[in-house]
Order: C-alpha cells, then sequence, then structure tokens
C-alpha cells in the first residue's frame, strides 16, 4: 500500500510541474512581443532580403570561400523566414567581405611547438534595413574550429569550413532577423 501512495504523489507532482510549464511557457511566449517559433522577430512589413556577393579581402583561404557563403546565407533566409531572396531593390540587404582566413597556433607543447592549430574566418557583413534604420550594422563576424598539429589544414579543411561558415551564417542570421 506504501508504494501506490507513493506512486499517486509522483503522479500528482507531475500534473502540478507540467501545469506550471505550460502556464509560465504561455506567459512567457504571449510576453515577448512579435516573436515566431522560427527565432525571428522581423517586422511583419519586411517581405524581401537581397544577399549580395561576398568578396575575398583576405590573403588565403578557398576561391569559393565568398560564394559559398554568400549561398549558405540567402538559403538560410530562405529556409528559416519567409522571407523572399531578390537580387536588388529590397527591404534587407546583406553585403559584406570575407576580411580573415588564417591558421593560428593556440596550444604550445614542451618543445616550443604548437600542439594544436585554430582555422579561424573573419566576415565583415554591412547589414541595411530599408524599413527600420536603426538595425543597421556593419560589423565583423569571426568564428574558428581547432585542429591537432599532427594534422594539416588541406587535411581538415573540408570538416572545419563548413562548421565554421554555419555558425558564421546563424550569428549573422540572429543579428539581422532575431536581435540577438
Amino acid at each position: 500500500m506504501n508504494n501506490e501512495k507513493v506512486r499517486m504523489k509522483n503522479r500528482s507532482l507531475r500534473k502540478a510541474f507540467f501545469l506550471f510549464f505550460i502556464l509560465h511557457s504561455s506567459f512567457f511566449i504571449s510576453s515577448c512581443g512579435v516573436y515566431s517559433f522560427t527565432g525571428t522577430t522581423l517586422d511583419p512589413n519586411v517581405k524581401t532580403i537581397t544577399v549580395n556577393t561576398f568578396t575575398l579581402s583576405a590573403a588565403g583561404g578557398p576561391a569559393n570561400l565568398p560564394l559559398t557563403f554568400t549561398e549558405k546565407l540567402k538559403e538560410y533566409y530562405q529556409r528559416y523566414t519567409s522571407l523572399k531572396v531578390l537580387p536588388a531593390n529590397s527591404d534587407l540587404i546583406l553585403e559584406g567581405s570575407v576580411t580573415g582566413y588564417e591558421v593560428i597556433p593556440v596550444a604550445a607543447t614542451a618543445q616550443d611547438q604548437a600542439g594544436q592549430n585554430r582555422l579561424q574566418v573573419t566576415v565583415q557583413v554591412r547589414f541595411t534595413n530599408n524599413k527600420d534604420e536603426s538595425k543597421n550594422f556593419d560589423q565583423a563576424f569571426t568564428f574558428y574550429q581547432d585542429f591537432r598539429q599532427n594534422q594539416t589544414l588541406t587535411q581538415v579543411e573540408g570538416t572545419l569550413l563548413p562548421r565554421i561558415l554555419d555558425q558564421l551564417v546563424l550569428d549573422v542570421f540572429n543579428k539581422t532577423a532575431a536581435d540577438w
């Protein structure tokens, strides 16, 4: 009989927690203002975006790096917003350049050699919001991935670079569409 009381008490606690969670979640969502479940806080009047092809201002890096980054940006906005991507004359405009592509030693060994290296990419992004100029910015975004010293950049670039670009796209998206 004692086990039955414990089970009943546990069920009651679970129900209470569930109700508490539901009530607080609905309060939080309703108090956030303009918000969507995709994470965007875009003004409903914003309907279009132009992502101009980024340029390469860095010494080094793959020649197709700016084009790859540009296409990843376009794809992300198409997937996670209702914005229509236009070649020009849109409500939002993204443009810029890849300004950094470097391998940096980050962890020294006892033999004064790099124990770990870091591939770091920086993009300079200019964002223009033609509906709300207070949202405009010109900002650098940097992200990196580390790799072991016994690996060459050629060996790891194909794995690390997509991860870096994905994070940079997410950072730009959060700054432009999610107000983070």
